[in-house]
């Protein structure tokens, strides 16, 4: 949240445990992504090298941050997923933001994200899914991957685009007829 006066105040540093964004990574378990709205400030690094090695070592998958984090060459090196708008030399409050809450509904990047909602990231982005909209998404997803398979082996082989990108009425009962064999 934007700094105030009456509420930040710069003695954290005397008691590392007044530190909010230490609190989020304190109960990682195997898979956690931590998903933190740092409302896209440049200029302030909401992790560096030892809160994520540490995140790390929990088990955690990743981190997004709407907003930067410090020490980007180390943190490429750890193995976890990283997705920030950037990286800076600065700490968390070296600007004017504060960490203000844990573990409570936030906006990233325009987003609504719920506790518990699950994050789905990869090179090209990240998705945020409603726990409860889950097994719809999984439905509809193992259905696409399938298509995706169907069109690419057409595609590989010389198939035209206009029948199988997207799948032409002509191409959809190929895939059908496809679909129907695999699953046999």
């Amino acid at each position: 949240m934007p700094k105030r006066e009456d509420l930040y105040n710069e003695t954290e540093y005397e008691d590392p445990e007044r530190q909010l964004h230490r609190h989020v990574l304190y109960p990682t378990q195997p898979g956690d992504m931590v998903v933190v709205d740092a409302r896209g400030d440049l200029g302030s690094g909401i992790f560096g090298e030892m809160m994520l090695t540490y995140f790390a070592g929990r088990g955690g998958a990743g981190v997004v941050v709407d907003g930067c984090i410090r020490d980007s060459a180390q943190a490429a090196a750890l193995d976890i997923g990283i997705w920030v708008r950037g990286t800076t030399p600065n700490f968390h409050a070296q600007t004017n933001i504060v960490p203000f809450a844990v573990n409570v509904p936030i906006a990233c990047s325009n987003v609504l994200v719920i506790p518990g909602d699950i994050i789905v990231a990869d090179d090209d982005g990240v998705v945020v899914v409603p726990i409860a909209l889950a097994p719809k998404l999984v439905a509809l997803a193992g259905e696409h991957i399938e298509w995706e398979e169907f069109t690419r082996a057409r595609l590989a082989e010389g198939g035209d685009l206009r029948k199988y990108y997207p799948l032409s009425p002509e191409g959809e009962t190929e895939y059908r007829a496809w679909r129907h064999a695999q699953r046999k």
